[in-house]
């Protein structure tokens, strides 16, 4: 509609649409679409992101699968107890730097252009962590392609609940990297700060060591961990259709016990789900109170 000011000159009247359930969605749906954009057209973070994994699984699995043949006796080959924590490294990596990179946006103006859209903060924000969470997942696939080298059969149901849990964990370290991000306001700052909080999640999460026979004091730090209730159940996973043993089964995959109490499976996975929505509802609290 057009009106016209004191002066007689026209002027266009703005409208601002009624926030809706469809709104919002929609919202979420364009953020997400525009983190999967950025992530077709730069092949080289594809390639650079899958170097670390492959390192981990063939490499380090591989040089400590020989030292320690004698002792698996066999049953288990290491590099294949090592391909749950691999895709766990993977994801942990790709998600929290998807969601560190919200600083980028902030740096260029564009993360305030998109928090005075009229849509909801939470909207953005979830659409970024699934964005981040989609892009680890589908990186995650071509590891999943590799299975069969390392003894992972390839099972159709195993390889579906995986491709789950990996865009559930995916999601929750998303989320994490965003709330990091919340008040930086340069990467150079927002790097070292996700290499500190990353690094203790990966290696307290028992994604390159059993969870059985562990000392006291680092038994209780993989069980304070959130990354542990996420990669437990990756590894529970395969161990369930690999041909093992109940003896090397108890030793390389003896899932979380608190106490005496052995946690189910089940039990791991919502305290995953748990900890993405805590994780989220911080990061929007922290991003309504510095924007």
């Amino acid at each position: 509609m057009t009106t016209e000011t004191s002066t007689g000159t026209p002027t266009e009247s703005v409208r601002v649409p009624a926030g809706s359930l469809a709104t919002e969605a929609r919202a979420t749906a364009v953020v997400w679409q525009r983190e999967m954009i950025r992530f077709v057209k730069d092949r080289s973070r594809i390639l650079s992101s899958l170097a670390q994994p492959l390192l981990f699984l063939f490499v380090l699995g591989s040089g400590l699968g020989s030292l320690l043949g004698s002792s698996t006796g066999g049953t288990v080959q290491f590099t294949t107890f090592l391909f749950p924590g691999v895709m766990a490294i993977s994801v942990l990596f790709t998600a929290a730097f998807a969601g560190i990179s919200i600083v980028w946006d902030r740096e260029f103006g564009f993360l305030r252009e998109m928090l005075v859209a009229p849509v909801s903060t939470t909207s953005i924000l979830v659409g970024k962590a699934l964005g981040g969470a989609s892009v680890a997942t589908l990186q995650c696939l071509v590891l999943l392609a590799l299975a069969g080298l390392v003894g992972v059969p390839y099972d159709p149901l195993m390889l579906l609940a995986m491709i789950g849990l990996i865009f559930l964990m995916a999601f929750m370290v998303t989320t994490l990297g965003l709330l990091l991000a919340a008040r930086v306001r340069q990467i150079q700052s927002a790097m070292p700060l996700v290499q500190l909080v990353i690094t203790p999640l990966m290696f307290l999460s028992g994604a390159l060591f059993p969870l059985s026979g562990l000392p006291t004091w680092l038994a209780v730090l993989t069980l304070v961990n959130p990354m542990t209730y996420a990669v437990e159940p990756l590894r529970s996973v395969v161990f369930d259709h690999l041909d093992v043993d109940a003896a090397a089964r108890a030793r390389f995959d003896p899932g979380i016990v608190w106490g005496t109490w052995p946690v189910p499976v089940g039990v791991q996975i919502l305290m995953t789900v748990g900890f993405c929505v805590v994780l989220m509802t911080l990061t929007v609290w922290r991003f309504r109170r510095t924007e």
